[in-house]
């Protein structure tokens, strides 16, 4: 018995969007019924690590393009040629990669810690425009409070500052795909 684990249609597809955009400079024209399973849309975050480490991650929390497989090839892309803290990917280097999709749920408002599990949701925050987001099951994240912590650093907001403006809390549910 064969103890590989298939890889999803879903990786499939930011795999061979980036292998197409590296290779040509075009976008994939995947085929319509891919992701049967899925969402006809959702947001997405598109994962790269290589020997274990992060090599980029775009995502968007709420849909941002017509189709799900669209936002899919555009994140994937974005991931690997996009993302301002690491160099672009190159050609040569997509077959040590390991990709993963998350699909996310729609995000729901918290009012209180007790509604979020960082094992179990993700957590996004918005304060006026700004706006941070931290996935599920992040390594060395365990507790809600760090998960929120870390949300509101990304998004740039001084949780000290005043200025009357609320601090607004979500959570979402991701199906990760590798």
């Amino acid at each position: 018995m064969d103890q590989r684990q298939k890889t999803s249609p879903v990786v499939q597809l930011a795999k061979a969007a980036v292998i197409e955009y590296l290779s040509t400079g075009n976008a994939i024209q995947p085929p319509g019924t891919l992701l049967q399973d899925l969402p006809a849309m959702a947001g997405v975050f598109v994962s790269l690590k290589k020997e274990g480490k992060l090599r980029g991650c775009i995502g968007t929390w709420a849909p941002a393009m017509p189709t799900l497989v669209q936002e899919v090839v555009r994140n994937a892309i974005s991931a690997a040629t996009g993302d301002p803290r690491f160099p672009p990917v190159t050609l040569p280097e997509v077959d040590q990669i390991t990709f993963s999709v998350d699909v996310l749920t729609s995000p729901e408002p918290v009012t209180s810690l007790d509604q979020l599990d960082p094992v179990r949701f993700g957590v996004l925050v918005k304060k006026g425009v700004r706006q941070g987001l931290l996935l599920p099951n992040i390594e060395g994240v365990e507790q809600a409070e760090e998960q929120l912590d870390i949300a509101i650093r990304k998004a740039g907001i001084d949780p000290d500052r005043e200025d009357g403006v609320p601090l607004d809390i979500f959570r979402f549910e991701v199906k990760r795909y590798t």
